[in-house]
């Protein structure tokens, strides 16, 4: 078989109040657009999100993706209450270690990977993985890519080493939507600086992986990159 036949390993990194098998659903449209160039694999947060009391609050995580029974999250902006919002300033966070030790451990017992895919919180993780990698910080990652759909900054104070120094060299696709409410188009953009070379897929939707016929040239190009 050729290399040009084999499919690019993508692991796979969920949103908050998400776990592998709901991403893995709600990427179904991706998986299908992609079938003969990936194969994408999917893991769960370590950490258990408490159920939402506040009905408001129930709405913003239905329009984010959650509702599942088995709610995961990657780290709490809300040490006390673990809770997470992509807006609130902290000093420290709880429970980030834990997560790049459980995707760690995921790279060795079902990789190799080519690429990692992260959405929203998910999104916000690659970049902190990626940052990891390029500094030489963890020998067991080696990703030649990253797709980070919705991705943004943290405004944790204790993840701002992340973002300082050189931009991150992995070449990186950036996908956003015009409309999404909860992870706004600047805050997308604002995380581009932190990638050199940062391509973008810009869509007029919202919160979610856009894998519409429009969009398949864009990911096909990004990705035969790396075939």
């Amino acid at each position: 078989m050729s290399k040009a036949a084999v499919p690019l390993r993508i692991i796979c990194i969920h949103g908050y109040r998400q776990n592998s098998n709901s991403f893995r659903e709600k990427t179904g449209a991706l998986r299908k657009l992609l079938k003969k160039q990936v194969e994408l694999v999917y893991i769960s947060a370590p950490h258990q999100v408490p159920a939402i009391k506040n009905e408001t609050n129930q709405e913003l995580e239905k329009a984010a993706g959650g509702g599942d029974d088995d709610q995961r999250g990657w780290w709490f902006s809300d040490v006390k209450a673990r809770s997470f919002n992509a807006n609130q300033e902290c000093e420290s966070s709880l429970g980030l270690e834990d997560s790049v030790e459980a995707v760690k451990i995921a790279v060795k017992e079902l990789g190799p990977f080519d690429g990692i895919l992260g959405f929203s919180q998910g999104a916000a993780l690659v970049a902190m993985l990626c940052a990891l990698q390029e500094h030489k910080l963890e020998p067991d990652f080696n990703f030649h890519f990253a797709i980070l759909v919705a991705g943004f900054r943290s405004a944790c104070s204790q993840h701002q080493r992340f973002y300082e120094g050189p931009a991150i060299s992995i070449p990186s696709l950036h996908v956003f939507g015009q409309d999404d409410r909860v992870i706004p188009e600047q805050m997308s953009r604002d995380l581009l600086p932190t990638f050199d070379g940062a391509q973008i897929l810009f869509h007029p939707g919202g919160h979610f992986v856009p894998a519409a016929s429009a969009h398949r040239q864009t990911y096909q190009d990004f990705l035969k990159k790396f075939q």
